[in-house]
C-alpha cells in the first residue's frame, strides 16, 4: 500500500485573487512580445506572411516537414496568446 513520504502544504490559488493592473499591463507586454516573435518565426519558416490570410493550410502545405513542424508549433503558440489576449482585454 503506498503512503505519503511527506505532506504538502497546499498551495494558495493565485486565480482566486485579483490582478493588480501592473501585473496585468506587464502579462499583456509579454504576450505582445510573444505574439510578434511567433509571428516573426511563422514568417521564416513558411517563408512570406501569406500564413497570415491563409491560415493553417498555408502551413500544412509547406514542402519542408522541419519548416512544417517549426511552423504548427508558432501556429499553436500564436493561437494561444490571441486567446489570453482576448481573455484579458
Amino acid at each position: 500500500r503506498w503512503k505519503p513520504t511527506s505532506i504538502r502544504t497546499p498551495r494558495r490559488n493565485c486565480l482566486s485573487e485579483p490582478m493588480a493592473i501592473a501585473q496585468i499591463k506587464n502579462l499583456q507586454r509579454r504576450l505582445a512580445n510573444m505574439e510578434s516573435e511567433a509571428t516573426a518565426a511563422l514568417d521564416r519558416a513558411c517563408g512570406n506572411s501569406l500564413w497570415a490570410s491563409i491560415g493553417p493550410d498555408a502551413i500544412d502545405g509547406l514542402e519542408d516537414p522541419a519548416a512544417r513542424a517549426q511552423a504548427n508549433y508558432y501556429y499553436g503558440q500564436l493561437m494561444t496568446v490571441r486567446e489570453l489576449q482576448d481573455v484579458l482585454g
